[in-house]
């Protein structure tokens, strides 16, 4: 090791601004970079991570925050091994690059519960590779062995403690080193915030109204568009008479394009009202003009025609069911859902020399670019996206739609432009969870569950999101390239897109020690819209499937508890779940007069769930009383997070229970506010329990995981308080 001169050192640490920044590339991308840049003093910037010459450290998050805790979660990971305390970060949004790829995408995606999961290694190692290189800047300048230094609070000692630098006193030299290989990550016994840190990094910002989300985007000469869409799918311009609406105050401009009629004001009141004074005739040669009930009978229709794909085959059920002393048939429908998100979709945009920059509250910025390259003359590298705080995505937002309209009317009027949605906009307009049919049979015998087969029909979800999703992951390609492109990641699974298991997700994982099991997809798509909505296929796959455990038990006369327990003997941390939930709730102890309880376990998203739910009904509504959840997420990197998560996924599936239906008549929504698709509010909520299993297994996914088993719950709550099944969401009491 060559040391470093006392006034070598008083050089580099005295006379420059120089700045520290690590990056860690991801699979598939270019190996570790670094460059120290000396004009800027600064390192090449595709990093996580940037310490300055003050010691502040700055975090670049490359996951967005949309209230699932991603701010907190990944910063806490680069704190814990850098050795800062989290709260001393400032965190920024990553802007689009390849090394902010999400690595089991491919694309710059937040989604599927997989930022802590892709992160948790990533991150770490970013900490502690700074962490290394500042250590080995210090050794080298006490010419010592690094392993006789130690870290604290931005701080480097000797193993005497007798002489010690600040982080910011080291960043020139520490740029001159060679990372060791492997890296030093903390022993989990050593973590000071991994597990201990409660707090949530972005909540002062939010209470005090300084997070700046989409809809707060600000620019100087800043115009404001609402759009008139077609009101029914597939509908396109007919005629328009704008006369009417050019006349009224602070009407700029009216435009049209593929997506409607767009209205440009100084102020969004304004355009909002003018769009009202439209008079436009929609052609419906290519509409989808069905209802909610030709899309089941469409769906009947393929589930007996087509038997569907198999995704699982284990036994044989044909001689299941020959050998049966009974079986079981039942259907079961859920319908077309909203995102709903509080802040609805909008986008800022502004034409630059060359280019067009855009904010925007979006999951995919690397979508979004080819979404405003679409509708522009743009290329995707002309196009810089700006991500903001959001305010709820549960999957809407990896759509991109909103984006595209925008930059279709920027590149019109030629001026900074912000399109808001209005709440009708986003009820009727949305990208919905796709209305799913399933048909489940079951074989008994002698008492046992011997058989079991699944029949799900419904679209698979890559068909609608490929056409932005595979140009995404090539966005150097023509675009002429790109129809091509996305009918390559449709037809050639696994080729350009992933395997689309959308549809089946958590229904091929059947974890019941069954012998005979057969799961089956049916593909039938209605030509609505559809995208991943909060725990995707999962939403509709456990309430089917926890629902069916249900009525077996019943039909076999025994515990819905205990069934379960006894088939999932091989299965410990989902019977680990299922029995915390069980005991949190006094199972099999007397309840209240007139309250019931049902139980649901499922495992999405690499986390086990397992909930109870506790219910009555008064005066011909259900009342919700309590709800117990188990989980077990792996290492809790933020155990309040995991808590809130928890909490958010059950009020969100109980508000699908009770409430979530869009339904189409002749191709138009009949939804469109809060009044006609109600959300569970403060005074009908449960109280919500929640016990994290300990567990030294890496950390899962929890924005999602806590909605599949909450549907179920109640529904199987419900049975024992009416003795009716609940076969069809929303729940319908019977009067």
């Amino acid at each position: 090791m060559k040391p470093i001169s006392r006034r070598g050192f008083l050089k580099v640490t005295m006379t420059s601004g120089g700045a520290l920044a690590v990056g860690f590339t991801l699979p598939g991308c270019s190996t570790f970079k670094t460059g120290f840049d000396e004009k800027e003093q600064s390192w090449t910037p595709n990093a996580w991570l940037q310490v300055d010459r003050q010691g502040a450290v700055q975090f670049t998050l490359d996951r967005v925050e949309m209230g699932q805790g991603t701010y907190t979660g990944l910063t806490t990971l680069a704190a814990e091994e850098l050795d800062v305390d989290p709260e001393t970060i400032d965190v920024v949004f990553a802007p689009v690059a390849d090394p902010y790829k999400n690595p089991l995408y491919k694309l710059q995606i937040t989604g599927g519960s997989t930022s802590m999961r892709s992160s948790w290694l990533q991150i770490r190692e970013a900490g502690a590779g700074a962490r290394a290189l500042l250590v080995a800047a210090a050794a080298r300048v006490w010419q010592v062995d690094p392993s006789n230094c130690m870290t604290r609070d931005g701080i480097v000692s000797d193993s005497n403690g007798q002489r010690s630098l600040s982080y910011g006193q080291l960043v020139e030299l520490a740029a001159k080193e060679k990372l060791p290989d492997p890296l030093p990550l903390k022993d989990p016994a050593d973590f000071r915030y991994i597990g201990h840190f409660k707090h949530r990094l972005d909540a002062h910002a939010k209470v005090t109204g300084t997070a700046v989300y989409g809809i707060d985007s600000e620019l100087p000469d800043l115009t404001y568009a609402s759009l008139l869409r077609p009101p029914m799918v597939g509908g396109k311009i007919g005629s328009v008479d704008d006369s009417a609406a050019r006349a009224m105050s602070g009407v700029i401009d009216i435009v049209q394009t593929r997506h409607g009629v767009a209205v440009v004001a100084e102020k969004y009141w304004q355009a909002y009202k003018a769009r009202q004074a439209l008079k436009v005739s929609w052609n419906q040669e290519d509409a989808v003009l069905k209802s909610t009930a030709d899309v089941f009978a469409e769906y009947a229709k393929a589930a007996d025609k087509d038997a569907g794909s198999t995704k699982r085959d284990d036994g044989d059920y044909d001689e299941a069911r020959q050998d049966a002393d009974r079986q079981l048939e039942v259907t079961y429908e859920q319908p077309f859902l909203a995102h709903a998100t509080m802040e609805p979709m909008n986008c800022t945009a502004r034409l630059t020399e060359g280019g067009m920059e855009i904010w925007a509250p979006t999951q995919a910025p690397d979508l979004g670019r080819i979404a405003a390259a679409r509708d522009t003359g743009l290329s995707p590298d002309d196009v810089t996206v700006h991500t903001t705080f959001i305010g709820g995505g549960f999957g809407r937002r990896l759509s991109q739609d909103y984006i595209g309209e925008a930059a279709a009317i920027c590149w019109q009027v030629k001026r900074p432009v912000k399109l808001v949605w209005s709440r009708e906009d986003d009820m009727q307009h949305d990208v919905y969870r796709p209305a799913m049919l399933h048909r489940l049979r079951a074989t008994l015998k002698k008492g046992e569950l011997t058989g079991w087969d699944h029949q799900i029909t419904g679209p698979d979800l890559m068909d609608w999101y490929a056409r932005d999703a595979a140009p995404a992951q090539y966005p150097w390609t023509p675009k002429f390239m790109w129809g091509a492109l996305a009918r390559i990641g449709i037809l050639g699974e696994g080729l350009i897109a992933p395997v689309d298991t959308s549809a089946y997700e958590g229904a091929v994982e059947y974890p019941y020690a069954v012998p005979n099991v057969v799961v089956r997809h049916t593909k039938a798509d209605a030509g609505i819209p559809v995208s991943y909505w909060r725990s995707v296929g999962h939403s509709h796959n456990a309430f089917a499937v926890e629902t069916f455990m249900d009525e077996v038990a019943h039909a076999l006369e025994k515990d819905p508890y205990e069934f379960r327990a006894h088939l999932l003997r091989k299965d410990p941390r989902r019977l680990a779940v299922l029995q915390k939930a069980a005991d949190m709730a006094g199972w099999g102890k007397p309840l209240p007069k007139g309250h019931a309880q049902g139980i649901a376990v499922h495992r999405s998203f690499e986390t086990y769930v397992a909930e109870v739910v506790e219910a009555s009904i008064e005066f011909g509504e259900v009342k919700l009383h309590k709800v117990f959840c188990a989980v077990d997420c792996g290492r809790a990197v933020n155990p309040d997070i995991v808590r809130m998560q928890m909490e958010s996924g059950i009020i969100f599936g109980l508000t699908a229970a009770l409430y979530g239906e869009i339904d189409f008549k002749d191709g138009v929504v009949q939804q469109s506010n809060f009044q006609n698709y109600r959300m569970l509010r403060m005074d009908t909520a449960p109280r919500i329990e929640v016990a994290i299993i300990e567990s030294e297994a890496d950390p899962t996914g929890v924005g999602e995981p806590g909605v599949p088993p909450s549907l179920p719950a109640l529904g199987n709550a419900l049975f024992q308080l009416t003795g009716k099944r609940q076969r069809r969401l929303p729940f319908k009491l019977e009067v």
